[in-house]
């Protein structure tokens, strides 16, 4: 009863069935991953895609979660012998948290606070009588309740204590604390100042030591850095709304005649907010807006993580990559076209040594020897000097291409377990070094073996809570991953990870399979990789292609569940699969609707048309090469005024970083990223888009360099973003926005 009122409310927030909500639910339920589920079970669903699957399983998580604390509140209420009829039903029709601990706050179990002092005194009679707000003689009546035993001296220690217990009823009351909250959500104002004697240490939030405005518009990458500031102990940070209008809103609910005892209501109503209820908003509203906060920071570098993991793979090509250096070298490895280590070295073609023509030589020796398609040069210190001496080199084969590589993360690869693993018996250098020419060739596959917080592409990433985002980075490669498929014979241990389903022991028991057996020769063989039952078989096996295998399917995306589809096909057209594959005339004669079952519907029947044309297809955008402006390699050779190429390398709220070749990202603030308005940098840029700028100020003392896209044309048009047809949008159901989600909510905190 409870889950088909959790479909229907979800199906209502999303727009779309209460059956695919209940089969969504029941597949997620069952295990089944969102890649899987929107690739393979589209009859089910009816073709939901990943935004519209990872939507459900988390308002259903919410819900679920939802219900379990109204239970818990319930059973407390009845043990104490207090749950009416009508708070129980408030209690059932609650549809957020916050609504429920408001109801759940009068019963809940309290430390001895001022209201319970004052009720053990006795006073707790004249706090109803003055609440009454009837027409009495008040000096008189309070006068009956001194008592010095109880240290109720006068009539003012009675009338204390009486305002104690109706500042607590006012502070517990939940029509109060609704319109209190809609306050704060309208006309908050988020203050920030510094903390007394720190303005030089705190040097690097000079903007924030004097700083407020409307919580509303505040952007969530200002509060993140506010927040920062204020747990370094430099700033401090109120969120409240103007103090009078919320004394206004407690005086009408509250005050209701014009008697003696009304002013005592409304002091005890002004002393509830200030004591409680204003102390009590806030920290709502500090967690809420962090939330928001953090959900923002979190999907832009998921965002950013997802163009970078797609950006276009140069293939399978010798490469000799290098991994620039001054006084310790260029380390430079050669790599075959399946990216194993053959040879490496070292070539100083810099001061002190400046060894260029042994450089040269040992350089074009090594591209003669293994037929070097392809030269990688990493974009750290030395970079662009690198690159330059080695387009200078004459000798060098024209067909030979040379890239520049970003080698974000590269460090921390060639110092982790899995960079050991694979080369126990190379250093930190070399290591880095191979890193920067697979990447070159295949950057998702090298890229997964990063952990995706070192790779240098989020904004305020150590602010936010790590764990939603790791599961957010997590799911951001999984989905990378599985779009676009993995070559099992030749996937380390780490992309096999990500793999639907697998994990990391399968993972690691699939490699070694491959390693004690050879090649996979059928998607089958997998059954017998230890602890790989039925269930992770039909989760993964569509994700994992065999390029030369036994059954030309195994090669494609279609799931070894529906081979018998594409059999049926080819016992009627009397041909073989690669028959099929090849010939363009033969698939048209399939009719469709003649091989509909209950196990293949019209959308996987469409998807195998589609991998029968292409199969195996990489959905990634082809690769172009790009070059840096020559004779610019550092920031002293930059001009105000100056148009230069570049590549983005970061989004953020406020605007996007852009390699232009100097080893100083520059910044192009979101005013500065078109000649129309902005609101949000993603809408317009995206991580690895190419793009021409104009040098707006350079400062080379703080190594700041402001940029302009203004006015400028767009490189590689229609090359924006490399995620095709993967999804990477906000959930459907809630704003990315600060604002937009206080607007929206009306007293709904989740």
């Amino acid at each position: 009863m409870k889950e088909a009122k959790f479909a229907r409310r979800i199906a209502a927030q999303l727009g779309i069935t209460k059956e695919q909500v209940v089969a969504t639910i029941q597949l997620l339920d069952e295990g089944g991953t969102i890649p899987f589920i929107s690739r393979y079970r589209k009859e089910m669903t009816g073709s939901l895609d990943e935004v519209f699957i990872a939507n459900i399983r988390d308002e259903v998580e919410r819900l679920r979660a939802l219900e379990t604390r109204r239970e818990a509140i319930l059973k407390s209420i009845k043990l104490q012998e207090k749950l009416t009829p009508e708070l129980e039903a408030l209690i059932l029709e609650a549809e957020t948290m916050s609504r429920l601990e408001d109801l759940y706050l009068p019963f809940k179990p309290k430390r001895r606070t001022r209201a319970t002092i004052a009720r053990e005194k006795g006073l707790e009679p004249l706090a109803h009588l003055l609440f009454a707000q009837t027409k009495f003689d008040l000096q008189a009546e309070a006068g009956k309740y001194i008592n010095p035993s109880q240290e109720v001296e006068d009539t003012d220690a009675a009338l204390e204590g009486a305002r104690d217990i109706m500042a607590e009823w006012i502070n517990e009351n939940t029509e109060a604390r609704d319109k209190i909250r809609q306050l704060f959500r309208e006309k908050a104002m988020i203050r920030s100042r510094i903390m007394g004697g720190k303005e030089e240490e705190a040097e690097k939030f000079k903007d924030y030591f004097e700083w407020e405005e409307l919580l509303l518009s505040c952007p969530s990458h200002r509060l993140l850095a506010m927040r920062r500031g204020e747990k370094e102990d430099f700033l401090s940070i109120d969120i409240a709304p103007p103090e009078k209008d919320a004394f206004d809103i407690l005086t009408r609910l509250f005050v209701k005649t014009n008697y003696p005892s009304s002013e005592q209501v409304r002091l005890a109503a002004e002393d509830s907010y200030s004591r409680m209820m204003q102390v009590s908003i806030e920290t709502e509203m500090r967690i809420f807006t962090k939330q928001v906060a953090e959900e923002k920071a979190i999907q832009v570098f998921a965002d950013n993580l997802r163009e970078l993991l797609l950006s276009p793979p140069l293939g399978q090509k010798s490469v000799l990559a290098l991994d620039p250096g001054f006084r310790s070298g260029c380390k430079l490895v050669v790599l075959d076209r399946q990216g194993k280590l053959l040879e490496h070295t070292v070539i100083y073609p810099h001061e002190p040594q400046r060894q260029t023509r042994e450089a040269e030589s040992i350089l074009l020796a090594l591209c003669a020897k293994y037929k070097v398609e392809s030269i990688a040069i990493g974009n750290g210190t030395a970079g662009r000097e690198t690159e330059s001496f080695v387009r200078g080199i004459k000798a060098l084969p024209k067909d030979i291409t040379i890239i520049m590589v970003n080698e974000s993360g590269a460090s921390v690869y060639s110092a982790s377990e899995a960079a050991r693993e694979e080369f126990p018996n190379e250093d930190v250098t070399v290591r880095g070094a191979v890193s920067i020419g697979r990447r070159l060739c295949d950057p998702l596959a090298e890229l997964v073996k990063i952990d995706p917080k070192a790779i240098g592409v989020g904004q305020y990433q150590h602010d936010v809570d790590q764990n939603n985002l790791k599961k957010k980075l997590d799911e951001v490669v999984e989905s990378c991953v599985n779009g676009v498929g993995v070559e099992l014979n030749t996937a380390s241990k780490q992309l096999l990870t990500y793999v639907s389903g697998l994990g990391a022991v399968v993972a690691q028991n699939i490699v070694d399979y491959r390693n004690q057996n050879g090649p996979f020769k059928t998607r089958k063989e997998l059954l017998k990789v230890p602890r790989m039952g039925e269930k992770i078989f039909e989760q993964s096996a569509g994700f994992l292609r065999i390029r030369d295998g036994e059954n030309p399917l195994d090669k494609s995306a279609v799931h070894p569940e529906t081979y018998f589809v594409v059999e049926a096909m080819t016992r009627d057209l009397q041909c073989k699969v690669d028959d099929l594959m090849k010939d363009k005339d033969l698939r048209k004669k399939i009719v469709l609707q003649k091989y509909v079952s209950e196990k293949a519907g019209l959308p996987t029947l469409n998807d195998i048309i589609k991998e029968l044309d292409k199969p195996g297809r990489d959905p990634r955008k082809g690769f172009e090469a790009f070059v840096f402006e020559e004779g610019v390699n550092a920031i002293g050779d930059l001009r105000v005024g100056m148009k230069v190429p570049g590549i983005i390398t970061n989004v953020t709220n406020f605007g996007a970083f852009v390699d232009i070749g100097v080893h100083q990202d520059g910044l192009v603030h979101i005013s500065q990223l078109s000649n129309a308005f902005v609101d949000d940098p993603n809408k317009v840029v995206k991580v690895q888009q190419k793009v021409m700028v104009t040098v707006t100020e350079v400062d080379a003392k703080r190594k700041r360099i402001a940029l302009s896209m203004k006015d400028n044309p767009v490189l590689g048009a229609g090359e924006k973003g490399n995620s095709g047809n993967f999804k990477s949008s906000p959930p459907v159901n809630a704003e990315s926005d600060l604002s937009l989600k206080l607007a929206a909510l009306k007293g709904k905190f989740k």
